[in-house]
């Protein structure tokens, strides 16, 4: 059963479990916000965050547009602050992947779309389990190259949030952390990890530098 969901495209791949903060000042937004806002008490306060899969392009007869990804991830509101001039500075964190079926330009001011939501499978029985440890200690190996001010972090134990924490904090170009957004189950997702994880810790053990600033990847870029 399909769900209607409001979309907020952004430049970037939110995914379960990670904290994103949003400044909200273009009107279709911040009527998205206000809806979000308004809902029963009770009700999910939650939106899709897609990303945005080539960026704006400007259709002659329709005026601005855009091509979205088909996998994205929800986004629950935790914390709200209006501004007087109407502007909302919001923290929301990932909740639930979803895949979209149609989207309605017309019914709000914001998209609309009708998505089904993705499972988070286990796959074949015992699999995740028999990738966590590999994919684990190369993760370690990457957080020691890139920040190794600080060693010995907590990491989950649970191999999809550790999947998840994986391509969340992975300096990786959108499309490949699109790909693990949308991987069909955690063991696709622990295998696809340990073939980047391992070209990544292998590039900067001979470079020995970080390839963008890591301050740059939690800034979520926005049509907004």
């Amino acid at each position: 059963m399909t769900t209607a969901l409001p979309l907020f495209p952004l430049g970037t791949v939110l995914f379960p479990g990670l904290v994103l903060p949003l400044h909200v000042f273009e009107e279709r937004y911040r009527a998205l916000v206000r809806h979000i806002m308004a809902l029963p008490e009770g009700t999910p306060r939650e939106f899709g965050v897609i990303a945005i899969h080539r960026g704006w392009e400007v259709d002659a007869h329709t005026g601005t547009s855009l091509t979205l990804h088909e996998v994205g991830c929800s986004a629950q509101v935790r914390q709200v602050t209006e501004h007087p001039d109407g502007r909302f500075d919001l923290t929301t964190v990932g909740h639930r992947r979803f895949t979209v079926r149609s989207v309605d330009a017309d019914r709000e001011p914001y998209l609309v779309a009708q998505v089904d939501w993705l499972e988070d499978a286990d796959g074949k029985s015992g699999e995740a389990d028999t990738l966590m440890p590999t994919v684990l200690d190369l993760f370690q190996r990457y957080l020691r190259l890139i920040r190794p001010a600080q060693l010995g972090e907590q990491v989950p134990d649970d191999a999809t949030v550790l999947s998840y924490l994986i391509a969340a904090t992975a300096a990786l170009p959108l499309a490949e952390r699109q790909a693990l957004l949308a991987a069909p189950d955690t063991p696709a997702r622990l295998r696809a990890e340990r073939a980047l994880l391992g070209r990544e810790v292998g590039l900067l053990s001979r470079v020995r530098a970080v390839p963008v600033p890591l301050s740059e990847l939690a800034v979520a870029s926005s049509p907004n």
